[in-house]
């Protein structure tokens, strides 16, 4: 089995990626979450480190991303909609922050959000 690590997702609370961790677990995968501890201890730290990651072995990905992808929640709008992705109509979003200049990594809450589609990886602005 590859020792290799690959992150599915990062969650900015701890609850949330429990869930998802216990479901991956029952599977019989295992998961390791980076940056849990940071969090756990200061909670505000989450956004500037973006978040706690949920990692499995790369053996076990394809497995553990259907999972994952069948469990998650996927971005909604004001109104509790799910976001529509303008390329292929899909409803399977996710909110991302890319943190790509150092203002931004400075200071994470000024960067606009963003969303990025699970099917086509189609990034759009709010």
């Amino acid at each position: 089995m590859s020792k290799d690590l690959v992150t599915l997702g990062s969650f900015e609370f701890l609850a949330d990626v429990q869930i998802i961790k216990g479901r991956l677990e029952s599977e019989g995968i295992t998961v390791t979450l980076k940056d849990e501890n940071t969090v756990g201890v200061e909670p505000f730290a989450s956004n500037a480190i973006g978040g706690i990651k949920l990692q499995v072995y790369s053996a076990d990905k394809i497995k553990a991303q259907e999972i994952f992808n069948e469990v998650r929640n996927y971005a909604v709008d004001e109104d509790g909609n799910l976001i529509k992705c303008p390329n292929c109509k899909e409803q399977k979003s996710e909110v991302l922050y890319l943190r790509n200049t150092l203002f931004y990594k400075l200071f994470p809450f000024f960067e606009p959000k963003k969303y990025r589609c699970i099917n086509c990886e189609f990034i759009r602005r709010a």
